[in-house]
């Protein structure tokens, strides 16, 4: 395909020689030089004939040049934030036909009128990242919360968050974040990664994860809005019972004799602490407190 390898160390460090680029650590540009590790989030997405790829901050294209040379590979949509890389990408996949890069912020986008705009149809398209980690939470949110329907996403996040977002009811892990993803998607940890693949080196482990989206959603809420505040007020008092919990939460404005007919409904123990709670039986519960 005539594109420059660059997923090594050393050819890495050339590059940022090359072009005097000195790394944002504002920006999270913490590249994956690891080849091992590019073959496993590859793996991991089970590209098929055709697929449309949506990366999200390329760097400098270690992970780009292993999506591109995937046989099964239909076309590769980059998103990149950083102006200076932009033009170093043009550069190394200068022969790449089926690459599109774009020069944004991937916060500011919206998904429904970025896919919509290329005529990609749900379950066509799979999202990869090496995610910058502080921007996370809001860009997997940002596509969850989206009408869009990617058929699978990949991404490297760091490892407690990854744990936070695979977590079971009723462990330390499991919170707000657990079930905002799980109400939406299947998550899988795959595989852990040491900070020895980044360059420059992060202070934390990274972890690999893949959501796939729920073809039909299992969690029925009536009002998703009502769920998540009612999310919300069980973990802002994680250690209070339920009952307290949703009487003297901020995000929500329920009565005692209303909070406790709901949990009776739904069968639920108003000692139980929330975070012991499953989704479903949480999805129960609001739905219960619909007035």
């Amino acid at each position: 395909m005539g594109n420059k390898t660059i997923a090594n160390p050393s050819n890495t460090k050339e590059i940022l020689a090359k072009y005097n680029l000195k790394l944002n650590d504002r920006l999270g540009q913490n590249l994956l030089i690891d080849q091992n590790i590019l073959n496993k989030i590859i793996e991991a997405a089970v590209l098929t004939d055709n697929d449309t790829v949506i990366e999200i901050g390329p760097g400098l294209g270690s992970l780009t040049q292993f999506i591109l040379r995937e046989p099964g590979l239909g076309k590769l949509i980059a998103v990149e934030k950083d102006k200076r890389l932009v033009s170093i990408l043009k550069e190394i996949f200068t022969s790449s036909q089926n690459l599109e890069l774009v020069q944004s912020d991937v916060l500011d986008i919206n998904w429904n009128e970025f896919i919509a705009e290329r005529g990609i149809k749900d379950s066509t398209f799979k999202v990869i990242s090496n995610l910058p980690y502080y921007i996370t939470t809001p860009v997997i949110m940002g596509l969850l919360e989206s009408d869009v329907k990617p058929a699978r996403m990949v991404f490297m996040v760091q490892k407690e968050v990854a744990e936070r977002m695979a977590a079971s009811p009723g462990t330390k892990a499991f919170g707000a974040l657990s079930i905002a993803v799980q109400f939406y998607c299947q998550v899988r940890i795959i595989h852990e990664v040491p900070p020895t693949v980044f360059i420059p080196q992060p202070d934390v482990y990274s972890s690999i994860i893949t959501l796939i989206p729920y073809t039909e959603p299992p969690y029925k809420a009536k009002d998703r809005k009502l769920f998540f505040r009612v999310v919300k007020a069980i973990f802002q008092q994680r250690r209070k019972t339920i009952k307290n919990s949703l009487i003297k939460a901020s995000t929500v404005n329920f009565n005692k004799d209303d909070v406790l007919e709901a949990l009776e409904q739904s069968g639920i123990d108003s000692r139980i602490r929330g975070e012991k709670l499953s989704i479903a039986s949480i999805v129960e519960l609001s739905n219960n407190l619909i007035k």
